[in-house]
């Protein structure tokens, strides 16, 4: 069907019409850098993920940025075309994040995004894996030790438009632990992953809550108009994973990947329509199709940090095409954010 509607809106543009703009939710033609048009859908589901770092950015001289809200979702949210800052950007429907400082953090982030589009305080919700994580780290690579603190308390969250979705309190799963390979321990082929929560987790004083900056999250939606089913889910793997796959207790993950999905989360992906995971994985070349198990497919091919493709979105859906590759670069962030706009 979109498919179909491509090929007309490009067909009036070559007749001489003029594109229109409409409100977010309403089909209107939006312009393409190849000068043809691309037609919305009429139910659009708008998803974001970043790893925004606790709006801490990391400079190369050694210094860092604080970033505010605001400033963030400027630099992260795009209209059909790809484009930031443009009359077009609309109202997301979920924001998966990771390494926000807990529950004080994604929520005035959410009502920043409310204030954003107008709306009144509350309109977005937050969930996080854990309300007050416990602080971890030193520097945190920041010259300025202030701002190495802002980053020393990291939770996953998900943040989502109470407008358009209904989240009932059964349809959040319980936290699950990511894995990885404790120093000084043989991969010997992922036989010596563990999950990486205590008594497995870091031992000393310093770093010993890290591991409550990988406790996954993730919550089944419905959207309020047609009672749709939404699956989301955000990740973040240790650093270890770059090197060697961990997932759990001799478990190499999907794929050979580190990714995994706990129970409670799997059977609410089991009973959703569309699907979206959200991972900062640590790890490159994880291909599109890791989770095409889970009926998935990732967006997004570029660099999302430094050099490196460590950040991935995989959905389960009709994702619009993307002229910037799903991928957006100039965000305000360590990590460049992904986006999908899934027509349902």
């Amino acid at each position: 069907m979109i498919e179909s509607a491509l090929v007309a809106a490009l067909a009036a543009v070559a007749l001489g019409a003029s594109p229109t703009h409409a409100t977010p939710g309403t089909p209107a033609d939006v312009a393409t850098p190849d000068g043809g048009a691309a037609l919305v859908a009429d139910r659009v589901l708008r998803v974001y993920n970043n790893n925004i770092e606790n709006l801490v950015v990391n400079n190369s001289d050694g210094s860092c940025t604080r970033i505010s809200g605001p400033d963030h979702l400027s630099s992260i949210l795009v209209d059909d075309a790809g484009r930031t800052g443009t009359s077009g950007v609309a109202p997301p429907d979920i924001l998966i994040v990771q390494q926000v400082r807990g529950s004080g953090q994604a929520e005035a982030y959410a009502d920043q995004l409310s204030a954003k589009f107008g709306y009144p305080a509350g309109t977005y919700g937050a969930i996080v894996a854990w309300t007050d994580p416990e602080p971890w780290g030193s520097t945190h690579k920041c010259s300025s030790q202030s701002l190495g603190d802002l980053k020393k308390k990291q939770t996953n969250g998900i943040i989502w438009n109470t407008r358009t979705l209904s989240l009932a309190s059964g349809d959040i799963s319980k936290y699950w632990s990511a894995g990885w390979l404790r120093p000084g321990t043989a991969y010997a082929d992922g036989a010596g992953c563990t999950l990486y929560k205590p008594p497995n987790s870091d031992p000393d004083s310093t770093d010993f809550y890290k591991w409550k900056r990988t406790s996954a999250i993730a919550a089944r939606f419905t959207v309020k108009a047609t009672g749709t089913s939404v699956f989301a889910a955000t990740m973040h793997l240790p650093q270890e994973n770059r090197q060697n796959a961990c997932a759990g207790d001799g478990d190499r993950g999907i794929a050979n990947t580190g990714i995994h999905l706990g129970a409670d989360a799997t059977s609410l992906l089991n009973a959703s329509t569309i699907r979206v995971v959200g991972i900062d994985a640590n790890r490159t070349g994880i291909a599109p199709g890791t989770l095409s198990g889970y009926g998935m497919t990732g967006y997004g091919s570029k660099a999302t940090n430094g050099s490196s493709k460590i950040d991935y979105l995989f959905v389960r859906g009709s994702v619009q095409p993307s002229i910037i590759d799903h991928t957006v670069g100039g965000t305000k962030s360590n990590h460049l954010a992904l986006y999908g706009f899934i027509a349902y």
